[in-house]
């Protein structure tokens, strides 16, 4: 599966929470919620998740593998740079 639609729908200056993003997947399925936060060290993104009756957060979609979460983030972290960029000029 590949990205082929990336919407950046809110941009968040204060906070840890920077941005929500929208993405699609070959132009057919598409995944709402999805957070960019400032870490400590980084910015990275968090997939939509839910609060299980145990009161822990778990992902309700999520890449099975490493590479395609770094091929995700990677996408999403510099479809957020441009929309931050943009909104700054």
């Amino acid at each position: 599966m590949k990205i082929t639609d990336i919407k950046v729908r809110k941009l968040l200056p204060g906070g840890r929470l920077k941005a929500v993003v929208s993405i699609t997947l070959d132009d057919c399925f598409a995944v709402h919620d999805i957070k960019v936060i400032e870490g400590t060290d980084r910015l990275f993104v968090a997939m939509p998740s839910r609060r299980d009756e145990s009161g822990i957060y778990r992902d309700i979609v999520h890449p099975i593998n490493a590479p395609e979460r770094q091929e995700i983030e990677h996408l999403i972290l510099k479809a957020y740079r441009e929309k931050a960029n943009g909104a700054l000029r």
